[in-house]
């Protein structure tokens, strides 16, 4: 093997180093958008800087010497160029690694396939039209990896939607199977994964019990729980579902035909998808409307947005409430201290109890509610839930309250934001003694309506921040025009760069007795 033939080979190596690293960041990007092409081609549209970066420039040096140096030149050039990009390349911290399913891999495979047609291609038109011609193609490789792994994708749909189709089809099995089974799907707007987690503990003081983990809301995430998590045991299973589209419930609703159906609330998020709130009230009542005869419905009677939408379905509703007292189920005398809430629960039949629970906020006694309603459901009675409901614990990043050895509490209620949420975590804030601090980026996903609802939300947290930190220039922009609009001082916020810089800041000014709360924390996808 010839000197040039080795060189030749040492480049694809070279040029394989960048690829990969940005493969792997674009695979990464795909499977944050769930691997929908049109998700992925908008968040491209909005970070073209982070898609097509400044010192992928150094790529015309190596084009450059193909057109005016010799050979060996070109070829050691190139070398250097591909290496060097692979060392400059972005090292940010990443808040939600990239899962190595056993889609990515097929994705993978696919990608690399096309990569390897690009080295073909190049190598095939090099005696023909020379270098030049060669490290154009491997640059545009480069350049043009994220909208390859996107081409991988399209290939492999028609794969991926029969795997899914097996699964999915199994898992329905699954369900039809367990003939003693009693389903319960719970969605909204928000709430949800918060009211799946107190039902599981008030459940499963009295029966066996399965749950969909995690965030694990889309019909694959509920397919893969039944088939790898339900067994004959199991007596109740309760499904999450999640929806950024007209039909993502009624699809989950199909695969597992709940009896008991429970709709938190209904608010404007994921408007991007959804385009209007009445899109976003059709898809959420799927879960009501494909409910059989003898099932039931669990509903939010508070929710004006609940309540302004007329179902088809006459199967019958069970309403739970705090500021409505005609309903089925309602809370009154709630109050706050160090400890905790405690509040008493009165049914429509005149039986009444006491409960009490670590948890914070109105929020959270509206879903105990929701649990509560399913519970009495299912035969329990209210004192059999008042221990349950007494150990209860925050769900992780939502609202759960984080106290530190030092002179920080940290409110930590970063999983997501939407604009009902924010303002409940900011009315507990409020409701705090010490030196109150709001940490955000504010709420994305929100369409048309995106700056209009943040800029509300920087007007509101004015009444009940002592201190105010904004993460990211561009993206919290609306806020700080909220916080001028209500004559916010400037010297009680403070704009960082990143949550790192946030953190820093955060402790830098902390007084005695502060309390912090941490309102939202975008996915790498929002990364400024």
């Amino acid at each position: 093997m010839s000197m040039i033939e080795i060189l030749y080979l040492l480049l694809v190596a070279a040029w394989l180093l960048p690829v990969t690293a940005k493969t792997i960041k674009s695979v990464h990007m795909l499977q944050l958008n769930s691997y929908r092409n049109e998700r992925y081609l908008l968040w491209i549209s909005r970070n073209y800087k982070r898609v097509f970066q400044k010192r992928e420039l150094f790529l015309l040096i190596p084009v450059l010497t193909a057109l005016f140096a010799n050979e060996l030149t070109f070829l050691f050039s190139s070398i250097a160029i591909f290496v060097l990009l692979f060392f400059m390349r972005s090292k940010e911290a990443e808040k939600k690694k990239l899962v190595y399913t056993a889609r990515v891999k097929r994705l993978l495979v696919t990608t690399y396939i096309l990569f390897g047609v690009i080295l073909m291609i190049a190598f095939g038109v090099i005696g023909l039209a020379g270098q030049l011609t060669f490290i154009v193609l491997l640059a545009m490789g480069v350049w043009g990896a994220y909208y390859l792994v996107m081409l991988a994708n399209t290939i492999n749909l028609p794969i991926e939607k029969q795997i899914n189709e097996y699964y999915f089809k199994d898992a329905r099995n699954m369900i039809q199977a367990s003939k003693n089974l009693k389903v319960v799907g719970i969605t909204g707007s928000f709430g949800k994964t918060s009211v799946k987690h107190f039902m599981h503990a008030v459940l499963s003081s009295k029966f066996n019990v399965l749950m969909t983990p995690e965030s694990f809301n889309t019909k694959l995430g509920v397919t893969r729980t039944i088939r790898e998590h339900l067994k004959p045991y199991h007596e109740i299973f309760i499904a999450e579902m999640g929806a950024k589209q007209t039909g993502d419930v009624e699809e989950i609703c199909e695969l597992v035909d709940q009896q008991y159906g429970v709709l938190t609330a209904i608010g404007e998020q994921h408007l991007e998808t959804f385009k209007s709130l009445d899109n976003i009230k059709q898809t959420k009542y799927e879960i009501i409307e494909t409910l059989p005869q003898n099932g039931v419905g669990i509903l939010n009677k508070d929710d004006s947005n609940i309540m302004s939408y007329n179902p088809a379905n006459s199967c019958r509703k069970v309403f739970y409430g705090v500021d409505e007292t005609d309903v089925d189920i309602h809370a009154k005398d709630i109050n706050y201290s160090s400890k905790g809430m405690e509040f008493t629960v009165s049914l429509r039949n005149g039986d009444t109890e006491t409960f009490r629970t670590k948890l914070l906020g109105k929020h959270n006694v509206y879903n105990i509610l929701a649990a509560i309603a399913i519970g009495l459901e299912m035969g329990m009675t209210l004192k059999e839930m008042v221990k349950p409901i007494r150990t209860l614990e925050a769900v992780s990043h939502r609202l759960e309250l984080k106290r530190t050895s030092g002179n920080i509490t940290i409110i930590d209620d970063s999983f997501n934001s939407n604009p009902v949420g924010s303002k409940m975590a900011l009315d507990v804030l409020g409701s705090m003694e010490g030196f109150r601090m709001l940490v955000t980026p504010g709420m994305i996903e929100l369409g048309e309506k995106e700056y209009d609802l943040n800029k509300a939300l920087g007007t509101y947290a004015s009444k009940k921040c002592d201190y105010i930190i904004l993460v990211g220039k561009k993206q919290t922009k609306p806020i700080q025009d909220g916080l001028t609009d209500a004559n916010y001082p400037t010297s009680q916020y403070y704009i960082a760069e990143n949550l790192q810089d946030a953190i820093q800041h955060m402790h830098k000014v902390a007084k005695e007795k502060t309390i912090v709360l941490l309102e939202n924390d975008l996915p790498d996808t929002f990364n400024e």
